[in-house]
Protein backbone atom coordinates (compact mmCIF):
# COMPACT_ATOMS: atom_id res chain seq x y z
CA UNK A 1 0.00 0.00 0.00
CA UNK A 2 1.48 3.65 -0.83
CA UNK A 3 2.12 5.76 1.79
CA UNK A 4 -0.82 8.75 2.55
CA UNK A 5 -1.39 11.60 4.95
CA UNK A 6 -4.08 11.58 7.37
CA UNK A 7 -6.19 13.81 6.64
CA UNK A 8 -7.14 15.93 9.84
CA UNK A 9 -10.44 16.61 10.36
CA UNK A 10 -9.77 17.66 14.02
CA UNK A 11 -7.59 20.56 12.56
CA UNK A 12 -10.01 21.30 9.73
CA UNK A 13 -12.98 22.17 11.82
CA UNK A 14 -11.06 23.81 14.80
CA UNK A 15 -9.47 26.29 12.05
CA UNK A 16 -11.96 26.96 8.79
CA UNK A 17 -14.73 28.86 8.78
CA UNK A 18 -15.99 27.15 5.83
CA UNK A 19 -16.34 23.38 4.90
CA UNK A 20 -18.04 22.02 1.76
CA UNK A 21 -18.85 18.70 1.72
CA UNK A 22 -19.17 16.68 -1.73
CA UNK A 23 -19.42 13.71 -3.80
CA UNK A 24 -21.08 11.06 -5.72
CA UNK A 25 -24.80 10.25 -4.36
CA UNK A 26 -24.92 7.16 -2.06
CA UNK A 27 -21.75 7.40 -0.26
CA UNK A 28 -22.74 8.80 3.26
CA UNK A 29 -21.69 12.20 2.29
CA UNK A 30 -24.76 13.59 4.28
CA UNK A 31 -23.95 11.39 7.25
CA UNK A 32 -20.77 12.27 7.41
CA UNK A 33 -21.19 16.34 6.88
CA UNK A 34 -23.37 15.76 9.98
CA UNK A 35 -20.91 13.86 11.92
CA UNK A 36 -18.15 16.64 10.84
CA UNK A 37 -21.03 19.21 12.14
CA UNK A 38 -21.69 17.47 15.77
CA UNK A 39 -17.72 17.25 15.80
CA UNK A 40 -16.85 20.52 15.30
CA UNK A 41 -20.20 21.79 17.77
CA UNK A 42 -18.42 19.30 20.73
CA UNK A 43 -15.20 21.52 20.20
CA UNK A 44 -17.35 24.76 21.21
CA UNK A 45 -17.56 25.95 17.58
CA UNK A 46 -21.23 27.75 17.28
CA UNK A 47 -22.10 25.39 13.45
CA UNK A 48 -24.88 25.59 10.87
CA UNK A 49 -25.28 22.70 8.72
CA UNK A 50 -26.84 23.63 5.97
CA UNK A 51 -28.25 21.09 2.84
CA UNK A 52 -28.20 22.39 -0.66
CA UNK A 53 -29.03 18.98 -1.68
CA UNK A 54 -32.88 18.52 -3.51
CA UNK A 55 -33.13 15.44 -2.16
CA UNK A 56 -32.49 16.19 1.64
CA UNK A 57 -31.48 13.84 4.13
CA UNK A 58 -30.43 15.74 7.05
CA UNK A 59 -33.33 15.34 8.74
CA UNK A 60 -33.22 11.33 8.40
CA UNK A 61 -29.42 11.66 9.23
CA UNK A 62 -30.58 13.49 12.33
CA UNK A 63 -33.74 11.81 12.56
CA UNK A 64 -35.73 14.80 13.17
CA UNK A 65 -37.48 17.86 10.97
CA UNK A 66 -35.62 20.43 9.40
CA UNK A 67 -37.10 22.34 6.73
CA UNK A 68 -36.14 25.86 5.33
CA UNK A 69 -35.81 27.49 8.86
CA UNK A 70 -32.71 27.55 10.58
CA UNK A 71 -33.26 24.23 13.22
CA UNK A 72 -31.81 23.81 16.60
CA UNK A 73 -30.30 20.46 16.27
CA UNK A 74 -27.67 20.46 19.60
CA UNK A 75 -25.61 23.02 21.86
CA UNK A 76 -23.68 24.79 19.46
CA UNK A 77 -25.51 23.35 16.26
CA UNK A 78 -27.93 24.54 13.70
CA UNK A 79 -29.59 23.04 10.53
CA UNK A 80 -31.20 24.30 7.53
CA UNK A 81 -32.14 22.74 4.32
CA UNK A 82 -32.34 24.92 1.49
CA UNK A 83 -34.94 23.90 -1.38
CA UNK A 84 -34.04 24.53 -4.84
CA UNK A 85 -37.48 25.47 -6.16
CA UNK A 86 -38.67 27.66 -2.82
CA UNK A 87 -35.22 29.26 -3.49
CA UNK A 88 -36.02 30.14 -7.08
CA UNK A 89 -39.74 31.29 -6.73
CA UNK A 90 -38.13 33.99 -3.54
CA UNK A 91 -35.39 34.97 -6.09
CA UNK A 92 -38.10 35.20 -8.99
CA UNK A 93 -40.34 37.46 -6.69
CA UNK A 94 -37.21 39.48 -5.53
CA UNK A 95 -36.38 40.45 -9.10
CA UNK A 96 -39.44 41.10 -9.68
CA UNK A 97 -40.19 43.44 -6.65
CA UNK A 98 -37.20 45.23 -8.40
CA UNK A 99 -38.44 45.37 -12.17
CA UNK A 100 -42.19 46.46 -11.13
CA UNK A 101 -40.10 49.91 -10.68
CA UNK A 102 -38.67 49.75 -13.95
CA UNK A 103 -41.92 48.31 -16.08
CA UNK A 104 -45.27 50.40 -16.76
CA UNK A 105 -48.80 48.57 -15.74
CA UNK A 106 -49.32 47.68 -19.52
CA UNK A 107 -45.61 45.26 -19.19
CA UNK A 108 -46.42 43.45 -15.65
CA UNK A 109 -48.39 40.75 -17.20
CA UNK A 110 -45.75 39.41 -19.79
CA UNK A 111 -43.24 40.18 -17.10
CA UNK A 112 -44.76 38.07 -14.32
CA UNK A 113 -45.04 35.08 -17.69
CA UNK A 114 -41.29 35.60 -18.72
CA UNK A 115 -40.12 35.79 -14.59
CA UNK A 116 -42.41 32.21 -14.00
CA UNK A 117 -40.63 30.68 -17.32
CA UNK A 118 -37.35 32.05 -16.18
CA UNK A 119 -38.11 30.20 -13.06
CA UNK A 120 -38.07 26.45 -14.90
CA UNK A 121 -35.07 27.47 -17.26
CA UNK A 122 -31.60 25.90 -16.65
CA UNK A 123 -29.49 27.42 -14.00
CA UNK A 124 -32.22 29.03 -12.90
CA UNK A 125 -32.30 27.06 -9.22
CA UNK A 126 -28.45 27.03 -9.25
CA UNK A 127 -28.70 31.18 -9.76
CA UNK A 128 -30.74 31.21 -6.32
CA UNK A 129 -29.32 28.88 -4.68
CA UNK A 130 -26.21 30.11 -4.88
CA UNK A 131 -27.10 33.74 -4.44
CA UNK A 132 -28.39 32.25 -1.13
CA UNK A 133 -25.40 30.39 -0.12
CA UNK A 134 -23.20 33.67 -0.62
CA UNK A 135 -25.87 35.56 1.36
CA UNK A 136 -25.43 33.14 4.20
CA UNK A 137 -21.92 32.97 4.35
CA UNK A 138 -22.03 36.83 4.23
CA UNK A 139 -24.46 37.29 6.86
CA UNK A 140 -23.56 34.35 9.24
CA UNK A 141 -20.09 35.48 10.16
CA UNK A 142 -21.18 37.04 13.30
CA UNK A 143 -23.64 34.33 14.65
CA UNK A 144 -21.31 31.26 13.71
CA UNK A 145 -17.86 30.31 13.45
CA UNK A 146 -18.26 27.66 11.22
CA UNK A 147 -20.73 26.78 8.10
CA UNK A 148 -20.79 23.00 6.60
CA UNK A 149 -22.52 22.94 3.37
CA UNK A 150 -24.10 19.36 2.61
CA UNK A 151 -23.74 19.71 -1.35
CA UNK A 152 -25.61 17.67 -4.02
CA UNK A 153 -23.93 15.34 -5.96
CA UNK A 154 -20.57 15.98 -7.30
CA UNK A 155 -21.95 17.51 -11.18
CA UNK A 156 -24.61 19.32 -9.44
CA UNK A 157 -21.87 20.95 -7.04
CA UNK A 158 -19.23 21.68 -9.33
CA UNK A 159 -21.79 24.06 -11.38
CA UNK A 160 -22.96 25.59 -8.59
CA UNK A 161 -19.07 26.61 -7.32
CA UNK A 162 -18.24 27.84 -10.74
CA UNK A 163 -21.22 30.39 -10.65
CA UNK A 164 -19.92 33.25 -9.35
CA UNK A 165 -17.27 33.40 -11.87
CA UNK A 166 -19.76 32.89 -14.50
CA UNK A 167 -22.35 35.49 -13.02
CA UNK A 168 -20.37 38.00 -12.38
CA UNK A 169 -19.13 38.10 -16.10
CA UNK A 170 -22.89 38.13 -16.85
CA UNK A 171 -23.92 40.97 -14.62
CA UNK A 172 -20.69 42.74 -15.47
CA UNK A 173 -22.07 42.60 -19.04
CA UNK A 174 -25.63 43.49 -17.87
CA UNK A 175 -23.82 46.80 -16.74
CA UNK A 176 -22.07 47.31 -19.48
CA UNK A 177 -25.13 47.52 -21.96
CA UNK A 178 -27.08 49.56 -19.30
CA UNK A 179 -24.46 52.38 -19.58
CA UNK A 180 -24.35 52.06 -23.54
CA UNK A 181 -27.93 52.34 -23.13
CA UNK A 182 -27.43 54.99 -20.82
CA UNK A 183 -25.10 57.08 -23.46
CA UNK A 184 -27.34 56.62 -26.28
CA UNK A 185 -29.89 58.07 -24.26
CA UNK A 186 -28.29 60.99 -23.43
CA UNK A 187 -27.38 61.34 -27.04
CA UNK A 188 -30.87 61.05 -28.01
CA UNK A 189 -32.09 63.64 -25.34
CA UNK A 190 -29.99 66.34 -27.12
CA UNK A 191 -31.54 65.98 -30.65
CA UNK A 192 -34.46 66.64 -28.85
CA UNK A 193 -36.15 69.93 -28.71
CA UNK A 194 -36.85 70.89 -24.85
CA UNK A 195 -34.58 68.36 -22.89
CA UNK A 196 -31.59 68.87 -21.43
CA UNK A 197 -29.54 66.67 -19.83
CA UNK A 198 -26.79 67.30 -16.57
CA UNK A 199 -23.11 67.09 -16.71
CA UNK A 200 -21.93 64.34 -14.55
CA UNK A 201 -19.51 65.01 -12.10
CA UNK A 202 -17.40 61.85 -13.00
CA UNK A 203 -17.17 59.83 -16.05
CA UNK A 204 -19.02 56.45 -16.29
CA UNK A 205 -15.35 55.31 -16.06
CA UNK A 206 -14.81 56.66 -12.78
CA UNK A 207 -18.42 56.08 -11.79
CA UNK A 208 -20.95 53.94 -13.21
CA UNK A 209 -23.79 55.17 -11.15
CA UNK A 210 -23.26 59.25 -11.32
CA UNK A 211 -24.85 60.83 -14.21
CA UNK A 212 -27.50 58.28 -14.76
CA UNK A 213 -31.43 58.40 -14.68
CA UNK A 214 -33.26 57.34 -11.51
CA UNK A 215 -34.29 53.98 -12.80
CA UNK A 216 -30.91 53.21 -14.42
CA UNK A 217 -29.21 54.15 -11.44
CA UNK A 218 -31.43 52.01 -8.89
CA UNK A 219 -30.63 49.37 -11.75
CA UNK A 220 -26.91 49.64 -11.75
CA UNK A 221 -26.59 49.76 -8.71
CA UNK A 222 -28.86 46.44 -8.01
CA UNK A 223 -26.27 44.94 -10.18
CA UNK A 224 -23.32 45.79 -8.86
CA UNK A 225 -24.35 44.54 -5.27
CA UNK A 226 -25.04 41.71 -7.14
CA UNK A 227 -21.46 41.64 -9.03
CA UNK A 228 -19.92 42.35 -5.28
CA UNK A 229 -21.16 39.26 -3.68
CA UNK A 230 -20.86 36.69 -6.19
CA UNK A 231 -16.88 38.22 -6.27
CA UNK A 232 -16.99 38.41 -2.55
CA UNK A 233 -18.11 34.40 -2.34
CA UNK A 234 -15.39 33.31 -5.03
CA UNK A 235 -12.37 34.98 -2.93
CA UNK A 236 -13.99 33.08 -0.07
CA UNK A 237 -14.28 29.83 -1.81
CA UNK A 238 -10.54 29.91 -3.35
CA UNK A 239 -9.02 30.93 -0.07
CA UNK A 240 -7.24 27.77 1.48
CA UNK A 241 -7.05 29.37 5.24
CA UNK A 242 -11.13 30.26 4.65
CA UNK A 243 -12.46 27.21 3.08
CA UNK A 244 -11.97 23.51 2.99
CA UNK A 245 -13.38 21.44 0.27
CA UNK A 246 -13.85 17.61 1.27
CA UNK A 247 -14.78 14.69 -0.57
CA UNK A 248 -16.77 12.02 0.77
CA UNK A 249 -16.41 8.41 -1.26
CA UNK A 250 -16.01 4.73 -1.10
CA UNK A 251 -13.61 2.80 -2.27
CA UNK A 252 -15.59 1.73 -5.55
CA UNK A 253 -14.83 2.07 -8.97
CA UNK A 254 -17.57 5.01 -9.93
CA UNK A 255 -16.68 6.96 -7.17
CA UNK A 256 -12.95 6.88 -7.29
CA UNK A 257 -13.42 7.78 -11.19
CA UNK A 258 -16.13 10.43 -10.65
CA UNK A 259 -13.69 11.75 -7.60
CA UNK A 260 -10.92 12.00 -9.88
CA UNK A 261 -12.70 14.05 -12.30
CA UNK A 262 -14.09 15.93 -9.78
CA UNK A 263 -10.92 16.93 -8.46
CA UNK A 264 -9.25 17.75 -11.80
CA UNK A 265 -12.78 19.91 -12.31
CA UNK A 266 -12.31 22.16 -9.00
CA UNK A 267 -8.57 22.54 -9.31
CA UNK A 268 -8.79 24.13 -12.65
CA UNK A 269 -11.04 26.53 -10.86
CA UNK A 270 -9.11 26.93 -7.94
CA UNK A 271 -11.16 25.94 -5.35
CA UNK A 272 -9.18 24.38 -2.35
CA UNK A 273 -9.96 20.21 -1.93
CA UNK A 274 -8.70 19.51 1.65
CA UNK A 275 -8.79 15.65 1.30
CA UNK A 276 -11.00 12.70 0.74
CA UNK A 277 -12.89 10.50 3.56
CA UNK A 278 -13.03 7.16 2.09
CA UNK A 279 -16.29 5.84 3.72
CA UNK A 280 -17.31 2.51 4.25
CA UNK A 281 -14.05 0.28 5.03
CA UNK A 282 -15.12 -3.50 5.09
CA UNK A 283 -13.21 -5.01 8.44
CA UNK A 284 -10.74 -8.02 7.00
CA UNK A 285 -12.23 -10.79 9.35
CA UNK A 286 -14.22 -11.94 6.82
CA UNK A 287 -13.81 -15.96 6.45
CA UNK A 288 -16.69 -17.11 3.79
CA UNK A 289 -15.41 -16.89 0.05
CA UNK A 290 -18.19 -14.24 -1.17
CA UNK A 291 -16.74 -11.56 1.80
CA UNK A 292 -13.08 -12.64 1.44
CA UNK A 293 -13.65 -11.41 -2.45
CA UNK A 294 -15.44 -8.39 -1.58
CA UNK A 295 -12.63 -7.60 0.87
CA UNK A 296 -9.76 -8.18 -1.88
CA UNK A 297 -11.56 -5.91 -4.44
CA UNK A 298 -12.22 -3.49 -1.64
CA UNK A 299 -8.04 -3.69 -1.25
CA UNK A 300 -7.59 -3.21 -4.91
CA UNK A 301 -9.26 -0.27 -5.13
CA UNK A 302 -7.81 1.29 -2.25
CA UNK A 303 -4.56 0.96 -3.48
CA UNK A 304 -6.28 2.27 -6.60
CA UNK A 305 -7.67 5.57 -4.27
CA UNK A 306 -4.05 6.05 -3.37
CA UNK A 307 -2.39 5.97 -6.14
CA UNK A 308 -4.95 8.32 -8.07
CA UNK A 309 -5.13 10.61 -4.83
CA UNK A 310 -1.72 10.25 -4.17
CA UNK A 311 -1.47 14.18 -3.20
CA UNK A 312 -4.30 14.49 -1.28
CA UNK A 313 -5.10 13.41 2.34
CA UNK A 314 -7.34 10.84 3.40
CA UNK A 315 -9.43 10.09 6.57
CA UNK A 316 -10.59 6.39 6.26
CA UNK A 317 -13.91 5.15 8.05
CA UNK A 318 -15.56 1.70 8.90
CA UNK A 319 -18.32 0.16 7.12
CA UNK A 320 -20.94 0.42 10.29
CA UNK A 321 -23.04 -2.19 11.20
CA UNK A 322 -26.27 -0.69 11.34
CA UNK A 323 -27.59 2.80 9.69
CA UNK A 324 -26.29 6.00 11.09
CA UNK A 325 -29.61 7.84 12.38
CA UNK A 326 -29.90 9.93 15.12
CA UNK A 327 -27.81 12.42 17.16
CA UNK A 328 -25.84 9.75 19.89
CA UNK A 329 -25.49 7.81 16.63
CA UNK A 330 -23.60 10.93 14.62
CA UNK A 331 -21.31 11.55 17.99
CA UNK A 332 -20.26 8.00 17.47
CA UNK A 333 -19.53 8.02 14.06
CA UNK A 334 -17.77 12.03 14.46
CA UNK A 335 -15.95 9.94 17.59
CA UNK A 336 -14.48 7.85 14.97
CA UNK A 337 -13.43 10.77 12.07
CA UNK A 338 -11.61 12.56 14.84
CA UNK A 339 -9.16 9.93 15.88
Amino acid sequence: MLQTHNLDILALITSRKLIMVGGKGGVGKTTTASAIAVAAANQGRRVLLISTDPAHSLADAFDRAIGGQVTRMAPNLDALELDPNTEAEAYMDRVMQQMRRFAGPDQINELQRQLRLGAQSPGAQEAAILERMATLIEDSENNYDLLIFDTAPTGHTLRLLTLPEIMAAWTDGLLKHNKRSEKLGKALAHLTPGRSVDNPLKSPEENPIEGMDQRSQELTETLLRRQRLFQRTRRRLNDTEHTAFVFVMTPEKLPILETGRAIEALASANIPVAGVIVNRIMPDTASSSFWQARVERQKRHLHEIDTVLKDLPQKRLPLMEDDVSGLEALSQFADLMIR
